[in-house]
């Protein structure tokens, strides 16, 4: 058993294999405070593993397990999973989208070339967003993709940005609707009626709050100044 702290919730993990001790190591609490308490079951896990895209050792399995059980139970709490990359520049929050093989991660590799030391890196893959007094943050998981980055940090929200391929670098605003319609394909709904309710809410009110850009864009450093110099503007 252990107990880590994610996006500000003290979290007790009652897990079988160490390899969920190791993934969560940076994020390891020694607070007397529980917020809540997570476990999966043998069926959990057996239905986890059935839905896995490919075939995972159990130990790995357990880990999805427990990443879907803590973002099920923060729904209530404002706060909810977006499948995306997150990065941190002068204080703000700035997350990527895309379909899944597009390359959402290739963002912070031209942002960090084109701006250097100012990127820092919130979450690679699986961030967790949650409203704290009105204000939308981004937080860095462990769950975070393949290239392992991810950071125990949060920052706020500033822009949401969808990405697409194309020959030339271009960046435009997004409308509501627009957004909407793609960003639902990245967001975890909880299978309850409450659950897929609550997550619609949240996700309304970010779309509201939140400035939304679609970046048609090739892999080069002028892909990264474009975003940027458009996004950091307002």
């Amino acid at each position: 058993m252990i107990k880590v702290k994610i996006a500000d919730f003290v979290i007790e993990i009652d897990h079988r294999y160490d390899y969920v001790k190791e993934l969560c190591r940076d994020y390891i609490t020694d607070s007397l405070n529980v917020d809540f308490r997570i476990s999966c079951t043998q069926d959990q896990l057996d239905e986890e593993a059935k839905n896995a895209d490919a075939a995972f050792p159990m130990e790995n399995i357990e880990g999805l397990c427990i990443y879907r059980a803590i973002c099920n139970k923060i729904i209530s709490y404002d706060a909810f999973l977006v499948h995306c990359a997150v990065i941190e520049v002068d204080g703000s929050a700035y997350a990527f989208l895309a379909k899944s093989g597009t390359g959402k991660t290739t963002p912070i590799s031209l942002w960090r070339k084109a701006l250097g030391d100012k990127v820092k890196i919130v979450n690679g893959d699986k961030p967790i967003f949650r409203f704290i007094d009105g204000e939308l943050y981004a937080y860095g998981t462990p769950w975070c993709g393949k290239e392992g980055w991810n950071r125990n940090t949060r920052a706020k929200l500033k822009s949401l940005c969808f990405i697409e391929r194309a020959q030339e670098n271009s960046i435009e605003r997004l409308c509501a609707s627009d957004s909407a319609m793609r960003i639902m394909k990245q967001i975890l709904i909880p299978k309850d009626a409450q659950g897929v309710s609550k997550t619609f809410e949240l996700v309304d009110r970010m779309l509201k709050n939140t400035d939304t850009w679609l970046l048609k864009c090739n892999i080069s450093t002028e892909a990264a100044t474009v975003a940027y110099n458009a996004m950091s503007k307002e």
